[in-house]
């Protein structure tokens, strides 16, 4: 039984978001075993971290709290973005990998709604 969606639910970055982690997770389990308490824990840490300060700042009662929360989630996009890099370029990973693309949509999103919420207009 899932929950029903209210609230950030209904927010297509959180939406893309949840999905990222998802992919990541699925990605990172195939990589190699000696990466298992460097790379891969650091990267599913910030794409958790995406996710999680996206619903934490949603939560909070004033948009300029949501927008630290936001910014605070594009730091954590950023930084999975260069873990990325890595790993392809370690060859854990193919350089074509969808969740590239993701991300970078993820990060343009996080972008427009912390600038809305800094410049007015609905929270939600």
């Amino acid at each position: 039984m899932s929950l029903p969606e209210v609230g950030y639910h209904k927010l297509i970055v959180y939406k893309k978001s949840k999905e990222l982690v998802i992919y990541l997770y699925k990605l990172t389990a195939k990589f190699p075993r000696d990466e298992q308490y460097v790379l891969l824990p650091q990267m599913r840490r910030a794409g958790i971290s995406v996710l999680a300060n996206i619903v934490e700042g949603y939560s909070k009662s004033s948009r300029k709290e949501f927008a630290r929360f936001l910014d605070i989630s594009i730091g954590s996009a950023s930084e999975l973005e260069i873990f990325l890099d890595l790993s392809k370029d370690l060859g854990y990973m193919n350089k074509d990998n969808k969740i590239s693309e993701l991300l970078i949509e993820i990060k343009k999103m996080l972008y427009s709604f912390r600038k809305s919420l800094k410049g007015g207009g609905n929270k939600r």
